[in-house]
């Protein structure tokens, strides 16, 4: 072989090597890092977080992926225990090819992220956490953002149904954490404004179904209504214990609960009338674009899986990430992905919206107040 046709070859071979390259950087995969509590307490409602992204970001690589990349998402398990959250997101974050967090859950496990400047240190945006806690909130960061109303939202609606109602004697069940000490001041807040003050605020250990003392206090303080801050498992021991020892009040929990779980746990007797707040639109009825999206990729990508408000909520935190990641261009980076978020003012998600800015981290304020009727569906 002559020496020229050798060094045109190589030539050859180098160009066509640099491509290969540059089609392989353009067509990496655009990497997100998921932490969900897939053990433990809260094990169902982790699960139906990792669905809701799943089913969505399964739609959007098999029509294209964003800027022609394929979204891929490492999950991790931190059994919503405080340390392992914060273990997995320094993991998370070392990690050069991870752009955004999406769909945390826990106001304590979250929180400890910020007081630790572990999303500061990383500089990637935390989308669609699953917690309403204020302190996550006010005062204002700048890395997460928040596809659902906050606990003082949802304390003050539930507040304005039962003080509406005449019910003037109310009790609080709470998660002896930040999250429960979230959702409790968020109820006095919403009773001082109306003159009045808890009936008694009992409290349980996080991690635990453990709720005797707080069924004894809230039975012996002759409650109408109670709410409760608290998780799937303690909240369905209230529930039972509470109904079977003859307490008669009207009982509310804030949105964080998987209703067929409360009845599966406590029984359709038991859990019937139980009044839940909730902070994304009802997902079993059609009526919107965006729940008969929701609904038609879950019968596509889940088909043994039902409709329900976590998955459907962390559906919408999914879209509101994969707008993030279109406007942040072919090459995202974390810095872009906030940028990117931030100027997402009035964004429609198909007959609802989110709303966020320099300022402004909280999509959304959207509350209404769903129940669990006779036959155990959740009705509005």
């Amino acid at each position: 072989m002559n020496k020229a046709l050798t060094q045109a070859l190589g030539r050859t071979a180098c160009a066509l090597a640099l491509a290969l390259l540059q089609t392989a950087a353009m067509a990496a995969d655009i990497v997100i890092s998921q932490l969900a509590p897939l053990t433990g307490v809260l094990a169902s409602t982790g699960k139906q977080m990792v669905l809701g992204g799943q089913i969505y970001f399964s739609h959007i690589n098999a029509t294209g992926g964003v800027h022609g990349q394929k979204i891929r998402v490492l999950v991790a398990d931190d059994g919503y225990k405080v340390e392992e959250t914060v273990r997995l997101t320094r993991e998370a974050l070392a990690n050069p090819e991870v752009v955004a967090l999406y769909g945390f859950a826990g106001t304590s496990n979250v929180g400890k992220l910020l007081a630790d400047g572990v999303l500061e240190q990383g500089g990637a945006a935390l989308v669609a956490p699953y917690t309403g806690g204020e302190p996550l909130r006010s005062p204002f960061n700048p890395w997460i953002f928040h596809v659902r109303a906050g606990y003082a939202d949802e304390t003050e609606h539930m507040v304005q149904q039962v003080t509406t109602l005449g019910m003037t004697r109310i009790a609080v069940m709470y998660q002896d954490d930040g999250f429960g000490k979230a959702g409790l001041e968020g109820v006095q807040k919403a009773l001082a404004k109306r003159k009045l003050t808890l009936s008694v605020a009992a409290p349980y250990e996080r991690n635990t179904d453990k709720v005797d003392e707080a069924v004894r206090q809230v039975k012996a303080s002759d409650a109408q209504a109670v709410i409760m801050i608290s998780v799937n498992r303690p909240t369905s021991a209230f529930v039972k214990r509470y109904r079977e020892a003859g307490g008669g009040a009207q009982l509310y929990n804030i949105s964080v609960v998987d209703p067929a779980e409360i009845v599966r746990l406590a029984g359709l007797k038991n859990a019937h009338g139980l009044g839940v707040s909730q902070v994304v639109p009802y997902p079993f009825m059609p009526s919107l674009p965006v729940v008969r999206e929701y609904q038609a990729l879950l019968k596509k990508y889940a088909p043994n899986e039902l409709v329900n408000y976590t998955s459907f909520e962390q559906f919408l935190g999914a879209k509101v990430l994969v707008e993030g990641l279109r406007r942040a261009g072919p090459k995202p980076t974390r810095a872009k992905v906030v940028k990117a978020l931030e100027s997402m003012n009035n964004f429609d998600l198909g007959g609802t919206s989110v709303a966020y800015s320099a300022d402004n981290r909280v999509g959304s304020r959207y509350v209404e107040v769903t129940v669990i009727g006779s036959s155990g569906k959740l009705l509005k």
